[in-house]
Protein backbone atom coordinates (compact mmCIF):
# COMPACT_ATOMS: atom_id res chain seq x y z
CA UNK A 1 0.00 0.00 0.00
CA UNK A 2 1.84 3.49 -0.86
CA UNK A 3 2.85 5.49 2.02
CA UNK A 4 1.27 9.13 2.51
CA UNK A 5 4.30 10.53 1.29
CA UNK A 6 4.08 8.59 -1.82
CA UNK A 7 1.01 10.09 -2.80
CA UNK A 8 2.17 13.68 -1.53
CA UNK A 9 4.94 13.09 -3.58
CA UNK A 10 2.82 12.41 -6.60
CA UNK A 11 1.07 15.25 -5.93
CA UNK A 12 4.44 17.12 -6.41
CA UNK A 13 4.91 15.85 -9.81
CA UNK A 14 1.03 17.04 -10.66
CA UNK A 15 2.48 20.54 -9.75
CA UNK A 16 5.33 20.33 -11.78
CA UNK A 17 3.19 19.80 -14.78
CA UNK A 18 1.13 22.98 -14.12
CA UNK A 19 3.99 24.95 -14.21
CA UNK A 20 2.38 26.77 -16.70
CA UNK A 21 -0.11 28.26 -14.53
CA UNK A 22 1.76 28.59 -10.75
CA UNK A 23 5.27 29.67 -10.02
CA UNK A 24 7.48 30.61 -7.04
CA UNK A 25 6.31 34.26 -5.71
CA UNK A 26 9.89 35.45 -5.01
CA UNK A 27 11.12 35.24 -8.17
CA UNK A 28 8.55 38.63 -9.21
CA UNK A 29 10.13 40.58 -6.54
CA UNK A 30 8.29 41.71 -2.85
CA UNK A 31 5.33 42.95 -4.23
CA UNK A 32 3.56 39.70 -3.77
CA UNK A 33 4.53 39.55 -0.09
CA UNK A 34 1.11 39.23 2.38
CA UNK A 35 0.58 41.54 5.12
CA UNK A 36 1.42 41.26 8.49
CA UNK A 37 -0.87 39.16 10.41
CA UNK A 38 -1.79 41.09 13.80
CA UNK A 39 -1.30 39.34 17.07
CA UNK A 40 -3.15 39.79 20.12
CA UNK A 41 -4.76 37.17 22.36
CA UNK A 42 -8.58 37.36 21.89
CA UNK A 43 -10.42 35.44 24.45
CA UNK A 44 -13.99 34.17 25.89
CA UNK A 45 -14.27 32.68 29.43
CA UNK A 46 -16.95 29.74 28.86
CA UNK A 47 -18.40 29.13 32.34
CA UNK A 48 -20.32 25.53 32.77
CA UNK A 49 -20.74 26.41 36.61
CA UNK A 50 -24.75 26.98 37.16
CA UNK A 51 -24.64 26.24 33.26
CA UNK A 52 -23.71 30.27 33.13
CA UNK A 53 -22.45 30.00 29.13
CA UNK A 54 -22.45 26.42 27.92
CA UNK A 55 -24.51 24.06 28.05
CA UNK A 56 -27.78 26.18 28.23
CA UNK A 57 -29.12 23.90 30.68
CA UNK A 58 -28.19 20.10 32.50
CA UNK A 59 -29.69 17.28 30.90
CA UNK A 60 -30.14 17.77 27.50
CA UNK A 61 -28.96 15.36 25.03
CA UNK A 62 -25.87 15.17 23.87
CA UNK A 63 -26.22 16.09 20.20
CA UNK A 64 -28.14 19.31 21.23
CA UNK A 65 -25.02 20.31 23.71
CA UNK A 66 -22.83 19.92 20.70
CA UNK A 67 -24.99 21.74 18.24
CA UNK A 68 -24.91 24.20 21.45
CA UNK A 69 -21.18 24.59 21.46
CA UNK A 70 -20.66 24.34 17.70
CA UNK A 71 -22.73 27.37 17.55
CA UNK A 72 -20.38 29.09 20.22
CA UNK A 73 -17.71 28.48 18.59
CA UNK A 74 -18.86 29.59 15.47
CA UNK A 75 -19.77 32.84 16.62
CA UNK A 76 -16.41 33.42 18.31
CA UNK A 77 -14.56 32.49 15.27
CA UNK A 78 -16.69 34.76 13.25
CA UNK A 79 -16.65 37.64 16.33
CA UNK A 80 -13.00 37.86 15.63
CA UNK A 81 -11.61 35.60 18.80
CA UNK A 82 -8.91 33.44 18.51
CA UNK A 83 -9.09 31.32 21.94
CA UNK A 84 -11.90 29.93 24.10
CA UNK A 85 -11.31 29.76 27.92
CA UNK A 86 -13.29 26.55 29.19
CA UNK A 87 -14.31 25.55 32.40
CA UNK A 88 -13.52 21.97 32.83
CA UNK A 89 -14.13 21.11 36.71
CA UNK A 90 -16.19 23.81 38.32
CA UNK A 91 -16.49 21.84 41.95
CA UNK A 92 -14.55 19.00 42.13
CA UNK A 93 -16.15 17.10 38.94
CA UNK A 94 -15.80 16.72 35.27
CA UNK A 95 -16.33 17.64 32.02
CA UNK A 96 -14.27 15.18 30.45
CA UNK A 97 -13.37 11.51 30.88
CA UNK A 98 -11.18 12.20 34.38
CA UNK A 99 -9.52 9.41 35.91
CA UNK A 100 -10.05 11.11 39.37
CA UNK A 101 -13.78 12.78 39.36
CA UNK A 102 -17.66 12.23 38.41
CA UNK A 103 -18.64 13.30 35.68
CA UNK A 104 -20.32 16.79 36.29
CA UNK A 105 -23.65 17.49 36.98
CA UNK A 106 -24.07 20.40 34.90
CA UNK A 107 -23.68 17.98 31.67
CA UNK A 108 -26.36 15.78 32.82
CA UNK A 109 -28.42 16.70 35.51
CA UNK A 110 -26.98 14.39 37.69
CA UNK A 111 -23.46 14.01 39.14
CA UNK A 112 -21.56 10.90 37.73
CA UNK A 113 -24.32 10.40 34.89
CA UNK A 114 -21.70 10.02 31.50
CA UNK A 115 -22.94 12.52 29.25
CA UNK A 116 -22.77 9.99 26.43
CA UNK A 117 -19.64 11.29 24.70
CA UNK A 118 -16.58 13.91 25.63
CA UNK A 119 -17.26 17.51 25.94
CA UNK A 120 -13.51 18.41 26.35
CA UNK A 121 -11.77 15.95 23.71
CA UNK A 122 -15.24 17.57 21.17
CA UNK A 123 -14.67 21.24 22.24
CA UNK A 124 -10.70 20.84 21.63
CA UNK A 125 -11.21 19.14 17.97
CA UNK A 126 -14.09 21.64 17.37
CA UNK A 127 -11.83 25.11 18.25
CA UNK A 128 -9.05 24.10 17.03
CA UNK A 129 -11.02 23.15 13.44
CA UNK A 130 -11.93 27.39 13.72
CA UNK A 131 -8.48 28.46 14.19
CA UNK A 132 -9.12 29.03 18.23
CA UNK A 133 -7.04 28.28 20.54
CA UNK A 134 -8.39 25.95 24.01
CA UNK A 135 -7.61 26.71 27.45
CA UNK A 136 -8.88 24.28 30.19
CA UNK A 137 -10.07 25.99 32.82
CA UNK A 138 -9.97 24.53 36.18
CA UNK A 139 -11.09 25.62 39.76
CA UNK A 140 -8.69 23.91 42.01
CA UNK A 141 -10.00 23.80 45.56
CA UNK A 142 -14.11 24.28 45.27
CA UNK A 143 -15.49 21.14 45.90
CA UNK A 144 -18.97 22.00 46.35
CA UNK A 145 -21.05 25.79 45.47
CA UNK A 146 -23.82 24.67 48.38
CA UNK A 147 -23.36 21.73 51.02
CA UNK A 148 -26.81 20.51 50.67
CA UNK A 149 -26.02 19.61 46.88
CA UNK A 150 -26.75 16.39 45.42
CA UNK A 151 -23.14 14.40 45.30
CA UNK A 152 -21.95 11.00 43.60
CA UNK A 153 -20.48 8.50 45.84
CA UNK A 154 -17.31 8.87 43.90
CA UNK A 155 -17.52 12.41 44.85
CA UNK A 156 -14.09 13.87 46.71
CA UNK A 157 -16.84 15.12 49.64
CA UNK A 158 -17.37 11.28 50.03
CA UNK A 159 -13.98 9.49 49.54
CA UNK A 160 -11.63 11.82 51.34
CA UNK A 161 -13.89 13.96 53.50
CA UNK A 162 -10.81 14.44 56.10
CA UNK A 163 -9.64 16.91 53.04
CA UNK A 164 -12.84 19.12 53.23
CA UNK A 165 -13.87 21.94 54.78
CA UNK A 166 -17.06 23.32 55.40
CA UNK A 167 -17.39 27.04 54.81
CA UNK A 168 -20.40 29.00 54.87
CA UNK A 169 -22.61 26.98 52.01
CA UNK A 170 -19.41 25.55 50.70
CA UNK A 171 -17.62 22.53 50.59
CA UNK A 172 -13.61 23.45 50.35
CA UNK A 173 -10.86 21.28 49.89
CA UNK A 174 -8.21 22.45 52.23
CA UNK A 175 -5.39 24.35 50.33
CA UNK A 176 -3.07 23.65 53.66
CA UNK A 177 -3.00 20.22 53.21
CA UNK A 178 -0.02 18.93 51.14
CA UNK A 179 -2.09 16.02 49.81
CA UNK A 180 -4.79 18.04 48.45
CA UNK A 181 -2.65 20.33 46.62
CA UNK A 182 -0.47 17.32 45.07
CA UNK A 183 -4.09 15.87 44.06
CA UNK A 184 -5.33 18.91 42.30
CA UNK A 185 -1.83 19.37 40.62
CA UNK A 186 -2.19 15.69 39.64
CA UNK A 187 -5.63 15.62 38.05
CA UNK A 188 -4.65 18.75 36.03
CA UNK A 189 -1.18 17.17 35.05
CA UNK A 190 -3.65 14.09 33.53
CA UNK A 191 -5.40 16.45 31.62
CA UNK A 192 -1.93 17.93 30.28
CA UNK A 193 -1.05 14.42 29.44
CA UNK A 194 -4.12 12.88 27.93
CA UNK A 195 -5.82 16.04 25.76
CA UNK A 196 -4.26 18.52 22.85
CA UNK A 197 -5.24 21.65 25.44
CA UNK A 198 -3.23 24.84 24.61
CA UNK A 199 -3.46 26.38 27.98
CA UNK A 200 -4.21 25.32 31.55
CA UNK A 201 -5.89 28.29 33.68
CA UNK A 202 -7.22 28.80 37.04
CA UNK A 203 -9.30 31.50 38.55
CA UNK A 204 -9.72 33.34 41.42
CA UNK A 205 -10.82 31.39 43.57
CA UNK A 206 -7.63 29.62 46.15
CA UNK A 207 -8.52 30.17 50.20
CA UNK A 208 -12.13 31.20 49.75
CA UNK A 209 -14.17 34.42 49.27
CA UNK A 210 -15.49 35.82 52.55
CA UNK A 211 -18.94 33.84 53.25
CA UNK A 212 -22.01 36.42 54.55
CA UNK A 213 -22.81 33.81 57.26
CA UNK A 214 -19.43 34.07 58.50
CA UNK A 215 -19.34 37.03 61.10
CA UNK A 216 -15.68 37.14 61.52
CA UNK A 217 -13.17 38.16 58.70
CA UNK A 218 -11.03 35.16 58.69
CA UNK A 219 -13.09 32.32 59.37
CA UNK A 220 -11.94 29.54 57.11
CA UNK A 221 -11.73 25.89 59.62
CA UNK A 222 -8.30 25.54 59.81
CA UNK A 223 -6.69 25.21 62.81
CA UNK A 224 -6.47 21.47 62.62
CA UNK A 225 -4.10 21.20 59.46
CA UNK A 226 -2.36 24.04 60.83
CA UNK A 227 -1.49 22.46 63.74
CA UNK A 228 -0.27 19.30 61.41
CA UNK A 229 1.44 21.32 59.07
CA UNK A 230 1.70 24.91 59.76
CA UNK A 231 4.27 26.75 61.39
CA UNK A 232 4.73 30.34 62.57
CA UNK A 233 1.84 33.14 61.87
CA UNK A 234 -1.30 31.30 60.00
CA UNK A 235 -1.37 34.16 57.31
CA UNK A 236 1.97 33.83 55.80
CA UNK A 237 1.38 30.11 56.38
CA UNK A 238 -1.67 30.42 53.82
CA UNK A 239 -0.20 32.40 51.62
CA UNK A 240 2.90 30.21 51.45
CA UNK A 241 0.54 27.60 50.80
CA UNK A 242 -0.60 28.87 47.28
CA UNK A 243 2.90 30.29 46.53
CA UNK A 244 3.76 26.71 46.37
CA UNK A 245 0.84 25.91 44.74
CA UNK A 246 1.34 28.01 42.04
CA UNK A 247 4.92 27.45 41.76
CA UNK A 248 4.56 23.44 40.96
CA UNK A 249 1.75 23.67 38.91
CA UNK A 250 3.41 26.12 36.69
CA UNK A 251 6.74 23.61 36.82
CA UNK A 252 5.18 19.97 36.69
CA UNK A 253 2.92 21.69 33.43
CA UNK A 254 6.33 22.66 31.76
CA UNK A 255 7.77 19.03 32.28
CA UNK A 256 5.09 17.70 30.90
CA UNK A 257 4.49 19.24 27.98
CA UNK A 258 6.24 22.86 27.64
CA UNK A 259 3.97 24.53 24.89
CA UNK A 260 0.80 24.29 27.00
CA UNK A 261 0.39 28.04 28.37
CA UNK A 262 -0.59 28.46 32.28
CA UNK A 263 -2.61 31.38 32.92
CA UNK A 264 -4.19 32.70 36.69
CA UNK A 265 -6.85 35.38 36.32
CA UNK A 266 -6.61 36.75 39.82
CA UNK A 267 -8.98 38.98 41.79
CA UNK A 268 -8.54 42.94 39.78
CA UNK A 269 -7.07 44.78 42.79
CA UNK A 270 -3.53 43.05 44.39
CA UNK A 271 -4.34 45.09 47.28
CA UNK A 272 -6.91 48.01 48.86
CA UNK A 273 -4.83 51.50 48.15
CA UNK A 274 -2.69 49.76 45.88
CA UNK A 275 -2.09 51.82 43.53
CA UNK A 276 -2.69 54.80 45.79
CA UNK A 277 -6.10 55.66 45.65
CA UNK A 278 -7.49 52.08 44.95
CA UNK A 279 -10.75 51.43 46.72
CA UNK A 280 -11.38 47.59 46.96
CA UNK A 281 -14.02 46.01 49.65
CA UNK A 282 -11.87 42.80 48.88
CA UNK A 283 -7.77 42.04 50.55
CA UNK A 284 -7.39 39.34 48.02
CA UNK A 285 -3.70 39.46 49.62
CA UNK A 286 -5.36 39.13 52.89
CA UNK A 287 -7.84 36.78 52.55
CA UNK A 288 -8.03 34.73 49.31
CA UNK A 289 -4.29 34.70 50.08
CA UNK A 290 -3.57 35.42 46.49
CA UNK A 291 -0.23 37.15 46.48
CA UNK A 292 -0.65 37.26 42.29
CA UNK A 293 2.06 40.11 42.45
CA UNK A 294 4.58 37.68 43.38
CA UNK A 295 3.07 35.15 40.65
CA UNK A 296 4.77 37.13 37.95
CA UNK A 297 7.82 38.53 39.72
CA UNK A 298 9.10 35.29 40.26
CA UNK A 299 7.72 34.14 36.22
CA UNK A 300 5.42 30.81 37.41
CA UNK A 301 2.89 32.04 34.78
CA UNK A 302 2.79 32.34 31.36
CA UNK A 303 0.03 34.78 31.36
CA UNK A 304 -1.64 36.84 33.91
CA UNK A 305 -5.12 37.57 33.39
CA UNK A 306 -6.01 40.41 36.34
CA UNK A 307 -10.25 40.85 36.46
CA UNK A 308 -10.46 44.86 35.79
CA UNK A 309 -14.14 44.40 35.80
CA UNK A 310 -14.17 48.54 36.21
CA UNK A 311 -14.88 50.92 33.99
CA UNK A 312 -12.53 53.88 32.75
CA UNK A 313 -13.85 56.67 34.98
CA UNK A 314 -14.09 54.83 38.50
CA UNK A 315 -12.65 57.15 40.76
CA UNK A 316 -11.98 54.23 43.31
CA UNK A 317 -11.14 51.34 40.81
CA UNK A 318 -9.98 53.39 37.47
CA UNK A 319 -9.45 50.82 34.43
CA UNK A 320 -6.00 52.66 33.23
CA UNK A 321 -4.60 52.97 36.60
CA UNK A 322 -4.79 49.54 37.57
CA UNK A 323 -3.81 48.53 33.92
CA UNK A 324 -0.62 50.50 34.24
CA UNK A 325 -0.17 49.08 38.12
CA UNK A 326 -0.40 45.42 36.87
CA UNK A 327 1.88 46.06 33.80
CA UNK A 328 5.04 47.70 36.03
CA UNK A 329 4.70 44.36 38.11
CA UNK A 330 5.46 42.39 35.15
CA UNK A 331 9.31 42.02 36.01
CA UNK A 332 9.54 39.27 33.72
CA UNK A 333 8.01 40.22 30.56
CA UNK A 334 4.92 37.40 30.76
CA UNK A 335 1.60 37.85 28.82
CA UNK A 336 -0.36 40.67 30.40
CA UNK A 337 -4.15 40.45 29.16
CA UNK A 338 -6.28 41.30 31.46
CA UNK A 339 -10.05 40.66 32.07
CA UNK A 340 -12.76 42.62 30.69
CA UNK A 341 -16.53 42.81 32.02
CA UNK A 342 -18.63 42.78 28.94
CA UNK A 343 -21.41 41.27 30.67
CA UNK A 344 -21.81 44.88 32.33
CA UNK A 345 -22.83 45.96 28.83
CA UNK A 346 -25.77 47.62 29.40
CA UNK A 347 -27.04 49.03 32.75
CA UNK A 348 -23.46 49.76 33.73
CA UNK A 349 -22.01 50.84 30.89
CA UNK A 350 -22.64 50.97 27.55
CA UNK A 351 -20.70 49.32 24.40
CA UNK A 352 -18.03 51.38 23.35
CA UNK A 353 -16.81 51.45 26.75
CA UNK A 354 -15.24 47.67 25.66
CA UNK A 355 -13.84 48.91 22.81
CA UNK A 356 -11.76 51.76 24.01
CA UNK A 357 -10.78 49.47 26.94
CA UNK A 358 -9.62 47.42 24.18
CA UNK A 359 -7.79 50.03 22.68
CA UNK A 360 -6.27 51.33 26.33
CA UNK A 361 -4.80 47.84 26.18
CA UNK A 362 -3.38 47.68 22.81
CA UNK A 363 -1.79 51.39 23.46
CA UNK A 364 -0.33 50.61 27.17
CA UNK A 365 1.06 46.98 26.71
CA UNK A 366 4.51 46.57 26.14
CA UNK A 367 4.66 43.13 24.61
CA UNK A 368 2.13 41.83 23.37
CA UNK A 369 -1.74 42.77 24.03
CA UNK A 370 -4.42 40.74 25.17
CA UNK A 371 -7.80 40.57 27.38
CA UNK A 372 -10.90 37.85 27.91
CA UNK A 373 -13.98 38.88 27.71
CA UNK A 374 -16.29 37.28 30.81
CA UNK A 375 -18.33 36.04 30.14
CA UNK A 376 -18.83 34.39 26.52
CA UNK A 377 -22.87 34.88 26.80
CA UNK A 378 -22.88 38.59 26.27
CA UNK A 379 -20.25 38.39 23.07
CA UNK A 380 -22.12 35.77 21.71
CA UNK A 381 -25.52 37.06 22.33
CA UNK A 382 -24.58 40.40 21.41
CA UNK A 383 -25.48 42.38 24.12
CA UNK A 384 -26.47 45.77 23.38
CA UNK A 385 -24.68 45.76 20.14
CA UNK A 386 -21.04 44.71 21.39
CA UNK A 387 -20.37 41.90 19.56
CA UNK A 388 -21.35 44.05 16.33
CA UNK A 389 -19.21 47.43 17.07
CA UNK A 390 -16.33 45.28 18.15
CA UNK A 391 -16.61 43.48 14.67
CA UNK A 392 -16.60 47.27 13.11
CA UNK A 393 -13.70 48.79 15.45
CA UNK A 394 -11.37 46.67 16.96
CA UNK A 395 -12.09 43.25 15.51
CA UNK A 396 -11.34 43.99 11.55
CA UNK A 397 -9.47 42.06 11.21
CA UNK A 398 -7.92 38.48 12.68
CA UNK A 399 -5.10 38.02 15.42
CA UNK A 400 -2.82 35.41 16.04
CA UNK A 401 -1.88 34.34 19.41
CA UNK A 402 1.24 36.20 19.90
CA UNK A 403 4.09 33.86 21.19
CA UNK A 404 5.58 33.42 24.68
CA UNK A 405 9.74 34.25 23.76
CA UNK A 406 10.51 32.19 27.14
CA UNK A 407 9.13 28.97 26.51
CA UNK A 408 11.42 26.88 24.07
CA UNK A 409 10.07 26.31 20.58
CA UNK A 410 11.58 25.98 16.92
CA UNK A 411 9.91 27.60 14.13
CA UNK A 412 8.13 25.28 11.51
CA UNK A 413 10.00 24.20 8.78
CA UNK A 414 8.93 25.69 5.61
CA UNK A 415 5.63 23.61 4.74
CA UNK A 416 5.58 21.26 1.52
CA UNK A 417 2.46 21.59 -0.61
CA UNK A 418 0.56 20.84 -3.57
CA UNK A 419 -1.88 23.41 -5.45
CA UNK A 420 -3.98 21.76 -8.59
CA UNK A 421 -6.93 23.92 -10.05
CA UNK A 422 -10.33 22.26 -8.76
CA UNK A 423 -13.48 24.71 -10.04
CA UNK A 424 -13.52 28.31 -10.04
CA UNK A 425 -10.57 28.29 -7.15
CA UNK A 426 -7.68 25.92 -6.48
CA UNK A 427 -7.22 22.70 -3.91
CA UNK A 428 -3.95 22.55 -1.90
CA UNK A 429 -2.32 19.13 -0.38
CA UNK A 430 -0.39 19.74 2.57
CA UNK A 431 2.42 17.04 4.06
CA UNK A 432 2.01 16.12 7.62
CA UNK A 433 4.45 17.75 9.86
CA UNK A 434 4.47 17.63 13.26
CA UNK A 435 4.49 20.34 16.47
CA UNK A 436 1.67 22.43 13.95
CA UNK A 437 -0.95 23.85 15.92
CA UNK A 438 -2.48 25.77 12.64
CA UNK A 439 -1.94 26.44 9.46
CA UNK A 440 -2.21 30.37 7.81
CA UNK A 441 -3.36 30.90 4.25
CA UNK A 442 -3.52 33.74 2.99
CA UNK A 443 -4.89 34.68 -0.71
CA UNK A 444 -5.13 37.89 -2.66
CA UNK A 445 -7.43 38.62 -5.16
CA UNK A 446 -7.27 41.86 -7.25
CA UNK A 447 -6.48 44.48 -4.07
CA UNK A 448 -7.61 42.39 -1.42
CA UNK A 449 -5.87 39.86 0.50
CA UNK A 450 -8.17 37.20 2.96
CA UNK A 451 -6.34 35.25 6.15
CA UNK A 452 -7.94 31.43 7.01
CA UNK A 453 -6.57 29.81 9.94
CA UNK A 454 -6.83 26.40 9.39
CA UNK A 455 -6.37 23.11 12.11
CA UNK A 456 -2.83 21.91 11.86
CA UNK A 457 -3.90 18.41 11.12
CA UNK A 458 -5.78 18.58 7.66
CA UNK A 459 -3.93 17.09 4.54
CA UNK A 460 -6.04 18.96 2.32
CA UNK A 461 -8.07 22.61 1.50
CA UNK A 462 -10.15 24.10 -0.91
CA UNK A 463 -10.27 27.96 -1.95
CA UNK A 464 -11.51 30.32 -4.17
CA UNK A 465 -10.59 32.47 -7.05
CA UNK A 466 -6.76 33.95 -6.21
CA UNK A 467 -3.58 35.55 -7.84
CA UNK A 468 -1.50 34.94 -4.76
CA UNK A 469 -1.32 31.91 -2.10
CA UNK A 470 1.12 31.92 0.75
CA UNK A 471 0.87 29.50 3.15
CA UNK A 472 2.92 28.91 6.23
CA UNK A 473 2.62 26.93 9.63
CA UNK A 474 2.56 28.06 13.10
CA UNK A 475 3.36 25.50 15.88
CA UNK A 476 3.09 25.06 19.31
CA UNK A 477 4.55 27.99 21.04
CA UNK A 478 2.69 30.57 18.58
CA UNK A 479 6.36 30.64 15.93
CA UNK A 480 5.10 31.48 12.74
CA UNK A 481 7.30 29.23 10.22
CA UNK A 482 8.68 30.11 6.67
CA UNK A 483 6.24 31.20 4.07
CA UNK A 484 5.71 30.14 0.82
CA UNK A 485 4.24 31.88 -1.87
CA UNK A 486 2.66 30.92 -5.46
CA UNK A 487 1.27 33.49 -7.75
CA UNK A 488 -1.12 32.84 -10.90
CA UNK A 489 0.06 33.09 -14.41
Amino acid sequence: MPSPWFNFLSQWIVVANLSLLFYPANSVGASVKPPKIDREFRAAWVATVYNIDWPSKPGLKKEIQQEELIKLLDTAQASGLNAIILQVRPAADALYQSNFEPWSPYLSGKMGLDPGYDPLKFAIEESHKRGLELHAWFNPFRAQTNFKNQVSKTHISNTRKDWIKHYGDYLWLDPGNPEVRDYTIQLMLDVVQRYDIDGVHIDDYFYPYPHPTNQKPDPFPDSDTFERFGRGDRDPWRRANINGFIKELYSQIKKAKPWVKFGVSPFGIWRPGIPRGTEAGLDAYGLLYADSRKWMHEGWVDYMMPQLYWSIDSKGQSFPKLLNWWIRQNKKKRHLWPGIATDRVGNQRPAYEIQKQISIIRSASKGAPGHSHWSADSLIKDQKGVQKLLKQTVYQSPALVPPSPWIKGEKPGSPAIAITPEGKGYKIRIAPQSNIRFWILQTKQGKEWKLQILEGTIESARIGPSEVIAFSGLGLTGLQGETVIYTVK
